[in-house]
């Protein structure tokens, strides 16, 4: 798949979107850039940059890592790109396999796999497939805008929950909560489990660095609903901002356990690829007296890069500062009485290719 974004060809309104530039695409040998020759129109009178979807027919869904650091080695992912717009989302530079940018085409030129229920169902129905927990929104949110048209993450789940197999969501998306009789249902046989993100509690930060994902209060609330529905569900402070959301570390982990969080986990800022200079272009432009802070802080955890992708260490980096944080949560999640590490889903439920092939007779 690819489409050529027209957002260089013509200049647009941008607002409410997380970052205001197009880098170029890393696999393109040529890049366009769009100038000011002193004829430009008002900027009131160029037309809003709004959000393209793209439909997509899968060939296959379920994704295997062999990373060491990651607690699943399977996932899948309904949507490429996501409308929340995160400037800091490490998944920015895979739309770049799509002939996209990191930029603005992440967050306005989606792709939406419409038949991805059905490749799934086919994929866990292979003889060869094996069952372990497999991981929902481990690259765009299962659970942005788009999925209240498509409903193709609530078609997922009815497959999932069909076949028994279990699953591990982590998303910011209060659509979730249309889910819940799924959901339910999965938790009463120990099937899922979800984990939400929690940046900052500060509604004007999170506006700036998250404007299109639910507030933080929202999630806060969707923590509840889950957790009353019987869902466990992790908060995760993720991901933390040296100099910009770290000192409320503690502050997060307490509003998700009065939420009703059972776990927790955290995670330190990853500014892969093009997401670096894009991240420092947003520092610049809103949190310029803290730019030097926060990126000092980050070369300092990943020997004066402003980071590594090295198994063990890409998650919450290394030094004092990481070290420092590392020990502020552990503390935390003891005083509050929250679990890092959970039991595992119940695999033994899954009713496998052979299984569906007997049921087929009937």
């Amino acid at each position: 798949m690819f489409i050529m974004s027209d957002f260089h060809t013509q200049r647009y309104q941008i607002k409410g979107r997380g970052v205001t530039s197009n880098p170029k695409n890393r696999f393109e040998d040529f890049a366009v850039d769009a100038f000011d020759d002193g004829w430009s129109e008002i900027e009131e009178d160029r037309p809003l940059l709004r959000t393209k979807v793209h439909e997509e027919h899968a060939r296959s869904m379920v994704t295997y890592n062999r990373s060491p650091d990651l607690p699943f080695d399977r996932s899948f992912n309904p949507y490429r790109g996501c409308e929340h717009g995160c400037v800091y989302c490490f998944a920015r530079p895979s739309h770049s396999y799509l002939g996209f940018s990191a930029g603005l085409d992440f967050e306005t030129q989606l792709s939406v796999r419409k038949n991805a229920a059905e490749i799934l169902r086919k994929d866990l129905q292979k003889r060869s497939y094996k069952v372990a927990t497999i991981a929902l929104g481990t690259n765009t949110d299962p659970y942005q805008p788009i999925e209240k048209k498509y409903e193709v993450t609530r078609a997922c789940l009815n497959v999932l929950n069909e076949v028994s197999h279990p699953v591990a969501i982590v998303t910011r998306g209060t659509l979730i909560e249309r889910d819940l009789d799924i959901l339910a249902d999965m938790a009463q046989r120990n099937l899922v489990r979800v984990g939400v993100s929690v940046t900052t509690l500060n509604g004007a930060l999170a506006r700036r660095i998250e404007p299109r994902a639910p507030a933080p209060n929202r999630r806060l609330l969707m923590i509840k609903r889950l957790s009353e529905a019987g869902i466990p569900v992790r908060v995760m402070a993720s991901p933390m901002i040296p100099s910009l959301t770290d000192h409320e570390l503690e502050d997060i982990l307490k509003a998700g356990r009065e939420a009703g969080a059972t776990s927790a986990s955290w995670t330190m800022l990853r500014l892969p690829r093009e997401v670096s200079s894009l991240f420092e272009e947003f520092l610049k432009q809103h949190e310029p007296s803290r730019k030097n802070r926060v990126l000092g802080h980050l070369r300092d955890m990943h020997d004066g890069k402003l980071y590594s992708a090295d198994w063990h260490k890409r998650m919450q980096g290394t030094g004092p500062y990481a070290a420092l944080l590392n020990t502020r949560f552990h503390a935390a999640v003891k005083k509050l009485g929250l679990a890092t590490k959970v039991a595992r889903l119940d695999c033994s439920q899954f009713l496998g290719s052979a299984t569906q092939g007997q049921l087929s007779l009937f």
